[in-house]
């Protein structure tokens, strides 16, 4: 199995408009990402913003965790956010995998838009599998990573679709849904008999 990491990225994202901004960090994303991320095995997350100014209450909620009450009361909290780090920038979070792994991971970014060249959850789990080349999965916050950055992907998964036209999940719900796609037990390709 290629070693996963993960990115929540606050920045280059869009907004409603289409504009290139940064956007805030919140606590539920770092939480219950750290969670979902932890739970699929992925070796590391990174919480991905250039305002230093949010450093301080990333690492409060962190440290509440990781070491505060929250630890007393829940380590098995402390356990998923242990896996957490800042980054100031993908190509930050980029150069840390390389660190660890040894080369650099591929990039795998999520949309929830339509697009020429997707690929499937299906193809993309297959690849998790054969393929020893670590993998930084982008997250992005906002209305989606910009297009600058999905130019910069390896690979852009499919767009998470219900039986409805709306389409709008919060990036925790949309990172829990890709995590499992792509390597929860249930999801992994068969081998054919």
């Amino acid at each position: 199995m290629s070693p996963v990491y993960c990115a929540l990225v606050h920045h280059p994202v869009v907004d409603r408009g289409g504009e290139e901004v940064s956007t805030s960090v919140t606590n539920l994303d770092v939480h219950d990402i750290a969670r979902s991320a932890r739970t699929y095995g992925l070796r590391g997350y990174f919480v991905v913003s250039p305002i230093e100014a949010q450093y301080p209450v990333v690492q409060r909620i962190l440290d509440h965790w990781r070491e505060g009450s929250g630890k007393n009361r829940f380590p098995e909290r402390a356990e998923a956010l242990s896996i957490v780090e800042i980054s100031s920038s993908v190509d930050d979070a980029i150069t840390r995998v390389e660190a660890r792994e040894g080369q650099p991971p591929r990039l795998v970014a999520t949309s929830a838009q339509s697009g020429v060249g997707r690929t499937s959850y299906e193809l993309e789990a297959a690849r998790l599998i054969r393929e020893p080349q670590p993998t930084l999965l982008l997250f992005g916050t906002g209305h989606g990573l910009s297009e600058s950055l999905l130019r910069r992907a390896d690979t852009v998964l499919e767009p998470i679709q219900g039986p409805t036209d709306y389409n709008h999940l919060s990036v925790r719900a949309a990172a829990a849904i890709t995590l499992d796609r792509l390597l929860g037990r249930n999801s992994r390709p068969k081998d054919p008999i």
